[in-house]
Parts: C-alpha cells; structure tokens; sequence
C-alpha cells in the first residue's frame, strides 16, 4: 500500500533524531539537583517521549516506529564513528586526546543503553498511547500522553540506568539515579502537556489526519505499520 506524505512528519522525525543524539552526548554526566541524582540528558531525553506521543497520536503507531529505527541507526553510527575517532592516533601537537576519549569513551555503552531501554520504553510508550487513544475513542488526551509516559519511562529509566552505570555506581546511587531520572521525566510530560494539545491540534488541522490504530500491526520488527 501507498505510504501518505505529510508535510511535517520528516521534520519531527528529524528532530527527534537529533534531539535522540544530542541526549546521548551529554547523558553520562550525572548532576546534583538538591538530593537528586539525574543524568544530564533527562532535561532533554523526555522531548523524544512527547515527539513519539505526536507521532502516534497525528499519525499513528507506524510513524512512531519509524522514528525509532532512524534514531537507533543514527546512535549506531555515533557510536561507531566516536570510537574510530577515539582509536586513530592523535597528532602530536593536539593536546585533547585524554579528555576526547573520556567523553566519546562513554557513549557506546550509553548508547547501547539507549538502545535497550528503547525496546522497551518507547514502544510500550507508543504502545499505550495508541490502545488508550481507542479506549477513549480519541478524547482526553491529557490521559494518552501522562499515561503512556507513566509506562513508558519507568521502564526506559530503570533499564538505562542499570545498562548504562551498573558498576560503575552503587546500588545506592542507582536507585537514587533512577528515581531522579523518573520523577524528572514525567514532570516535564506534564508540564508539556498544553504545549502538546497545541502542536498536537495544529498538526491534525494542518495535516488533516488522525490516526486510529485498528488493526495495526504493532511488531517493534516491523519498518513500516501494516494495517488489516
């Protein structure tokens, strides 16, 4: 079947891909908020959770995993590319080198991390936000997006914390980590939540669409959704 262009899709797509990469550059940091302990990355990662709530809600199940597949095969390359930079000899006369490799050291396992915690997080994101658009027959979408980011980042968090610093840090501090990373996540879901009625209503109107998932194939394999 004929895939529909949309005129905003590929731009949305694109900044969740570069918002996904940006957030895996600066994710191993871990900052001091008070008696939290969050990862640098969490004041950006959650804009990836309200793009896939666009995603599904404007335009269905399949669009979200698109923009999925492109992120991992982006972080991919960044992962690669970083430890080819890592391991070429520096020249002699740059002096960056140690602190290059500190920074670029960290990102396949965080990565790697991302890309774990994708399998969970952002499908079962994307996952409960289109069966509660059914459930609700398209209304209250305040409970779609907090709903499906309640979800969605308790099992992102918990799986990129423990992939990403297990041994690194204490059971201690991996608790307190994903807790901070959590409770920071869905605060700014929430509080998004206007932000996203309004890109979410102009999109439909601008687009002239809204998907309902009936009948959607919702494999995380699949590239394209498949519809019965």
């Amino acid at each position: 079947m004929e895939m529909r262009r949309y005129r905003y899709l590929d731009l949305l797509t694109i900044g969740f891909v570069v918002v996904l990469l940006i957030s895996n550059l600066i994710g191993p940091k871990i900052c001091q908020l008070g008696p939290l302990r969050p990862s640098a990355a969490e004041f950006l990662f959650p804009l990836t959770y309200i793009c896939g709530d666009i995603f599904t809600e404007v335009y269905g199940y399949g669009s979200s995993r698109r923009a999925i597949w492109l992120g991992f095969f982006a972080m991919a390359l960044l992962a690669a590319m970083g430890q080819m930079a890592v391991f070429l000899p520096p020249a002699p006369e740059w002096r960056g080198q140690e602190a290059f490799a500190t920074v670029f050291g960290l990102v396949p396992r965080f990565a790697f991390a991302s890309l774990v915690a994708y399998w969970a997080g952002e499908f079962t994101n994307s996952y409960t936000l289109a069966k509660l658009k059914l459930f609700t027959g398209g209304r209250w979408l305040w409970t779609r997006t907090v709903g499906s980011t309640v979800t969605g980042q308790a099992v992102d968090t918990a799986v990129i914390v423990v992939v990403a610093f297990a041994g690194s840090q204490s059971p201690w501090m991996l608790a307190r980590m994903i807790l901070s990373s959590y409770l920071i996540k869905v605060a700014v879901e929430v509080v998004a939540t206007p932000v996203t009625y309004l890109v979410v209503g102009w999109l439909k109107r601008a687009e002239g669409v809204d998907t309902f998932d009936r009948g959607t194939n919702f494999n995380p394999f699949a590239w394209i959704g498949e519809r019965a």
